[in-house]
């Protein structure tokens, strides 16, 4: 290398880092992807499926309650060692006792088939009429 060439030789500026300015507004905007809009979307969506579920579900307790306000029932007192199916053989001989249990269940909104010795039970309309 030629003495020229050394003693040419500039320095080179120094630079300066520049810190963005608190006043200037930031330019970037929040981008979701498709599955972050999946997963905000479902998020959103939740409290509005509860609450539907919760209007629904109450809604459906105030119709069958309602229903049965003014119905007359006709009322049997279970003997001892008497079951449901044989409450349902007596009571109804030409249909299935399987149908009678379900509906004296549902009526007297029993969770099981098994009563008790005394225990009244309300008996369907149709049924008590035979």
């Amino acid at each position: 290398m030629s003495a020229a060439l050394i003693g040419s030789h500039r320095a080179l500026p120094a630079r300066t880092a520049q810190a963005p300015t608190s006043d200037a507004p930031s330019k970037r905007r929040l981008r979701l992807t498709k599955r972050g809009r999946v997963v905000f979307t479902t998020l959103a969506a939740i409290p509005l499926v509860i609450g539907v579920a919760v209007v629904g579900l109450s809604a459906g307790g105030a119709a069958a309650n309602t229903a049965a306000a003014g119905a007359t029932f006709t009322y049997i007192t279970v003997d001892p060692g008497e079951s449901l199916w044989q409450l349902a053989e007596s009571i109804a001989p030409d249909a299935d006792p399987r149908d009678v249990i379900a509906e004296i269940m549902n009526l007297n909104q029993l969770s099981t088939a098994g009563v008790e010795p005394g225990q009244r039970l309300a008996i369907p309309q149709r049924y008590a009429a035979e």
